[in-house]
């Protein structure tokens, strides 16, 4: 690969995120065209200010520094650069402080300094004229877009919800139709896990349904559950793959809102410590909120599940983006704090993509919509629709 980083600060004090700063570099390098050599080195403002004063003869520390390897060949078409592009350095200490002012994830003030070094790394500079610089701005804002939205770099994968299949069998109180069958189904047309909300007045899920699919569900089993002693017996005596902690409230047609894990922490901490305790991983089903995230990692948690509802219910385009980009910085908070992140709750066939998009995520979660469709197509068919629209189109390697 024609990119090499280096990381001379610790990364997960920083709240660096190797994987998807390195995932994003590919992608850039492809974008514009780049086949030589670059390479990347994150730093702290001490040493970014002893190559700056070495180099620029300025005594402080900067955000990025860029070094061409041959400078007579700045300028010149990407194909026809020399091997070794270059280096970009980047000040990570100057570039929290960066993030923090302009209110946005480190990781993506990190990108748009690597951009901006490759940039120079190609031959442009804003210094050299107004028009110039508003031109480079307009191409890095284009650049930074494109690299965060077109296209992951890992597969995304899908976990189908089937309490609404209970819910139609309890309506009438008979076996039929029966949630085992439909998470075969849902298997078949390619779902990466099942997941189930055993709830305490069993309103949907019955206790028969997750010891029957602990033995059938040949991906990944997903229990959704309250932080309670009864709960936490029956998760360690069927041992799912995983279980999401959920708040629940009886007069509730769903789960509304997420975990308030800091207010929380002992009993959320000690349920966690149990369950991690008998090796089965918990996620904490949480509102895109920074302080949430930051308790959930200091418990214990390995994963966090972001509650998407407020973005699927928004009623306006502008709430809609506002509650869109705190997801995508929580994502970004929760991926940098060493957290895993999945995302779920009132995801459909038309508020799922922008989602989807979103590289810090690994696994969606969805149910009502998926059923709800089945009706129409089947669910076989309802099922693989989804797993389109998650996955366009993949941009691994």
């Amino acid at each position: 690969m024609p990119l090499h980083f280096e990381y001379h600060v610790p990364v997960r004090e920083s709240g660096i995120d190797p994987v998807l700063l390195e995932n994003r570099g590919v992608r850039l390098l492809k974008l514009l065209g780049i086949t030589s050599h670059v390479s990347i080195v994150f730093m702290d403002d001490r040493e970014m200010a002893s190559f700056n004063l070495r180099y620029r003869k300025r005594k402080a520390a900067t955000n990025v520094l860029s070094f061409p390897a041959d400078p007579r060949g700045v300028g010149i078409p990407p194909e026809l650069a020399p091997d070794d592009l270059g280096d970009i350095l980047v000040s990570v200490e100057t570039a929290a402080r960066e993030a923090r002012r302009e209110g946005k994830p480190l990781n993506d003030r990190l990108t748009e300094l690597v951009i901006h070094g490759l940039c120079h790394l190609l031959g442009h500079d804003h210094e050299r004229s107004e028009e110039e610089a508003r031109r480079i701005w307009l191409m890095e804002q284009d650049l930074f877009r494109q690299v965060q939205f077109s296209g992951r770099h890992t597969m995304l994968h899908l976990a189908v919800n089937v309490d609404h299949v209970a819910t139609v069998r309890q309506a009438r109180g008979t076996s039929e139709p029966d949630p085992v069958i439909a998470a075969s189904i849902c298997e078949l047309a390619g779902a990466a896990g099942i997941v189930v909300h055993l709830r305490e007045d069993r309103r949907h899920i019955q206790d028969r349904d997750v010891e029957i699919l602990r033995r059938t569900v040949k991906t990944k089993l997903n229990l959704e559950m309250a932080a309670t002693r009864e709960m936490v017996d029956i998760a360690l005596r069927i041992r799912p793959d995983m279980v999401t902690l959920v708040p629940e409230k009886r007069r509730e047609l769903t789960t509304e809102g997420g975990l308030n894990v800091t207010g929380g922490r002992k009993k959320i901490g000690g349920v966690v410590e149990q369950l991690n305790g008998g090796k089965i991983p918990v996620s904490l089903f949480v509102d895109p909120d920074a302080q949430q995230i930051k308790a959930a990692g200091e418990i214990g948690a390995t994963f966090v599940e972001l509650h998407t509802g407020r973005y699927c219910d928004a009623p306006t385009r502008d709430e809609q983006e506002r509650e869109f980009d705190l997801i995508r910085r929580s994502a970004a908070d929760a991926r940098a704090a060493g957290l895993r992140v999945n995302a779920g709750h009132g995801l459909d066939y038309r508020n799922t993509p922008r989602i989807a998009a979103l590289d810090a995520i690994e696994e969606l979660s969805i149910g009502h919509a998926i059923i709800s469709r089945a009706v129409y197509v089947g669910l076989d068919q309802a099922v693989r629709e989804m797993l389109a629209l998650i996955r366009p189109p993949f941009a691994g390697t």
